[in-house]
């Protein structure tokens, strides 16, 4: 295939590059400076903008845009930042894939769709929950309408955590469990789904090339875990140990609405259009996981 990747120099767009091209397919990268090579091309979302030849005989694009959510309290500024990182370029392509005929989209969104679903499991099938990455999540998704109604098939990866040493949110936590700084949250029973960072790029593969799966993926471990049992692993894993806790009025004090959202709450979810497709998930169990990143 031919594939066009945008947001292909974070943690998942560079280890999918090397994914997509170690199998073969042809991978071209839209990117907001100038090129330097001929698989680049240039793009400004803001202003609407992809250089001319990007689409030509382009079978599928990933559209993995947006900034990183773990950042300090969720200022109003910030938010609209969040969102503007994520709707801009989401209409900028999904116009783009309707005007070009391109086959697919596959199109970054968040297992926070959901919102706290206590210990709830939940599968695609589940509506939207309630709260602002839940709002935001609905908004991104909307966004690809342009795509679908043009016939694309268009493909949702609501994405958990995805574990890596070399970012997100285990490249912030390693340091401080490394240190016996590791600390369960709250109450430590809210569920934190993740996925390993090799089986993130190989189920974007998979989604890649069934041409029967479309709308709404969650790419998540079969397996979620609660913050306690997360933490737990993570500290065996680095051989510390982690007996704090951090109460849950001082996370609220310190980050408000994010420490509500992305740590004292989240989905028990689980992948369902994934399991029954027939995805083989590399690394089912968290520990199994860790012990190969850290």
């Amino acid at each position: 295939m031919r594939v066009l990747v945008a947001g292909s120099s974070g943690l998942i767009g560079s280890a999918l590059l090397d994914q997509l091209r170690g199998s073969g397919h042809e991978v071209r990268r839209l990117v907001r400076r100038m090129p330097r090579s001929a698989d680049e091309y240039g793009w400004d979302p803001p202003a609407g903008r992809i250089d001319d030849g990007a689409f030509d005989g382009v079978d599928a694009v990933v559209n993995l845009c947006g900034s990183p959510l773990a950042s300090g309290r969720w200022s109003e500024a910030r938010k609209q930042l969040l969102t503007d990182s994520r709707l801009e370029p989401t209409e900028v392509l999904a116009e783009a894939v309707a005007d070009h005929g391109v086959g697919a989209l596959l199109n970054a969104s968040g297992i926070n769709y959901y919102g706290d679903t206590g210990s709830a499991e939940v599968d695609e099938s589940a509506g939207a929950g309630s709260g602002f990455l839940a709002g935001l999540c609905v908004a991104w998704e909307a966004a690809t309408t342009p795509a679908t109604k043009a016939g694309a098939r268009v493909v949702l990866l609501r994405t958990a955590p995805v574990l890596s040493s070399r970012g997100g949110m285990l490249g912030m936590l390693l340091p401080l469990f490394r240190l016996g700084l590791g600390a369960r949250l709250g109450g430590g029973s809210q569920y934190l789904p993740w996925i390993s960072l090799r089986d993130q790029v190989s189920a974007i593969s998979f989604l890649l090339q069934r041409a029967d799966i479309a709308g709404a993926v969650n790419l998540t471990s079969p397996n979620p875990v609660t913050n306690a049992e997360f933490t737990r692993e993570l500290a065996r894993a680095v051989h510390r140990p982690a007996p704090w806790f951090v109460p849950a009025p001082a996370l609220k004090a310190a980050l408000g609405q994010a420490a509500e959202e992305m740590l004292l709450g989240g989905p028990r979810a689980v992948p369902g259009v994934l399991r029954d497709a027939g995805f083989d998930f590399a690394d089912r169990r968290l520990d199994d996981a860790l012990a190969l990143v850290v």
